[in-house]
């Protein structure tokens, strides 16, 4: 059921921004870190030589950009290709019809997913290896005289609708006894809430790093944290039915999971390198990037029970708060990937 309380200013977004092939092999750079990444796969699993995955990237998370520096579906015996995503919520709906294969999103995406009953899975969890520091905040502008998460009651709250600062909206507001009807959610994507937020056309924006790392740096005030109990600092992967219903695309999609962990890890150890790499994808400066990264230290791991436990009682908020109009069973949209006990941080490098 629509609430009409709200204000929506607009909550469409292109599917897909950009779209780039990384064929198996296509870096010259012998020396690439990670170049020789699953020489198990290659050898043993030829008939993976028909396939092409395509991977969400959301709001460029520098998984491309790592990709090409590490070198780490080089010798993949598949191609690869990346597609990028303004946020979550779109890349779920391509997940389910098909336009990719696999990408990660945050805690609201997959409920507001399957509660319109799209076709995909939750597959694996990029769990914060920082969960004291928030990946994603409700600022507000500078000279603001908001003060605490009570203030924002009849106060106009840009958010991403279906996106994990919608669920961070909402729970800031249910934590000072608020409910949606109590405050101006203002639905607009990440680029328009940021020219609405910076014009003063709304009072508070919620929304994750970069663009709140940004906003800071230019003036901007944290009002309100993304930290647990109101917020998840853990995001999921999801996958298309496609992909997992067919035993050897799954086997092989692992394996893309695998790299993609892989890669990751490889660049928590390189800082560094990373900031470069997200710079480069979000074209914005090194500086900025170093900032953004602070809370995107992860350890890819299967879904476990508390994830789980904890998506339903954010799936069960939304159905409160009339933001979805179908009960979510986050069980049955959980299908893990990865075997029990596997953990990216404890992977190793030369």
């Amino acid at each position: 059921m629509r609430r009409t309380t709200s204000r929506i200013i607009a909550a469409a977004a292109p599917l897909a921004l950009a779209s780039t092939l990384v064929a198996c092999g296509s870096s010259s750079d012998t020396t690439a870190p990670l170049s020789n990444a699953g020489n198990a796969s290659s050898e043993k699993h030829p008939e993976w030589s028909k396939y092409t995955f395509t991977i969400g990237d959301n709001g460029g998370d520098g998984s491309q950009a790592l990709a090409k520096l590490t070198g780490v579906f080089d010798n993949a015996p598949y191609k690869v290709k990346f597609a990028r995503f303004t946020y979550g919520p779109p890349l779920v709906q391509a997940a389910a019809s098909g336009d990719i294969d696999l990408g990660s999103v945050g805690d609201v995406p997959p409920i507001t997913g399957a509660a319109k009953e799209y076709g995909f899975k939750i597959v694996a969890v990029n769990r914060s290896l920082t969960p004291d520091q928030a990946v994603e905040n409700i600022i507000v502008p500078k000279g603001s005289k908001l003060r605490t998460a009570a203030d924002l009651k009849g106060k106009r709250i840009a958010v991403p609708q279906g996106s994990s600062a919608h669920g961070l909206a909402l729970n800031a507001l249910k934590s000072v006894g608020l409910g949606p009807k109590d405050a101006k959610l203002v639905f607009l994507d990440p680029a328009a809430a940021a020219t609405a937020f910076n014009t003063g056309k709304v009072d508070a924006w919620s929304i994750w790093n970069p663009q709140s790392a940004i906003a800071v740096k230019n003036g901007a005030r944290i009002l309100v944290k993304g930290l647990p109990p109101i917020d998840q600092t853990s995001s999921y992967y999801v996958a298309s039915d496609t992909s997992l219903k067919d035993r050897t695309r799954r086997a092989a999609l692992t394996d893309v999971l695998k790299r993609l962990s892989r890669e990751y890890a490889w660049a928590i150890k390189h800082p560094d390198q990373y900031a470069q790499a997200l710079s480069q994808e979000q074209g914005i400066p090194l500086a900025d990037a170093k900032a953004s990264l602070a809370a995107y230290s992860n350890r890819v791991t299967p879904v476990e029970k508390s994830d789980i436990e904890l998506e339903q009682k954010l799936a069960d908020a939304f159905l409160e708060a009339g933001q979805i109009t179908k009960k979510v069973d986050l069980e049955s949209i959980t299908d893990n990937l990865l075997p029990a006990g596997y953990d990216s941080s404890k992977l190793t490098f030369n």
